[in-house]
């Protein structure tokens, strides 16, 4: 296989990856709209795991491009130096699926942040009750030993 097909392999395997994380994003929207907790935790696993296949593909990625050309190549400077346009298309696919993950990104921060704002908000209102007077506010560890 000719690098400039490794590339392409790899570029696809981009494109699908990234497809996938937006679609993860946009559940994860539904989920913290819905106050969801343990479907944003799982959701959370499989970003982890999907991101860390991002960038073991963006290295590859990264280190077929500089073999090819013999230092830093974009996909622009690829797709006119081979003449293949497909490699311009797929740049043109990843800009815009990186764009809506990262608008989607922002949102969901937007909506994590307003939680937690009304979490602590209520936390800080019931604490004003004294409920919790003469008892250690943090880090207790509780064994139960029978």
């Amino acid at each position: 296989m000719k690098q400039e097909d490794a590339v392409a392999r790899i570029l696809d395997e981009q494109v699908v990856g990234y497809k996938m994380l937006l679609e993860l994003l946009q559940r994860e929207r539904l989920c913290l709209i819905d106050l969801d907790g343990g479907a944003v935790e799982a959701l959370y696993k499989e970003k982890d795991v999907l991101i860390l296949r991002l960038r073991l593909l963006e290295e590859e990625r990264i280190r077929l491009m500089k073999d090819l050309g013999k230092g830093d190549l974009t996909l622009q400077k690829l797709g006119e130096m081979t003449g293949n346009n497909a490699f311009l298309d797929v740049r043109s696919k990843l800009r815009s699926l990186v764009q809506a993950i990262e608008e989607l990104n922002n949102f969901n921060r937007l909506l994590i942040e307003r939680s937690l704002s009304y979490f602590r908000n209520n936390a800080g209102f019931f604490s004003t009750f004294g409920f919790h007077e003469g008892m250690p506010r943090k880090g207790m560890l509780v064994s139960r030993e029978t």
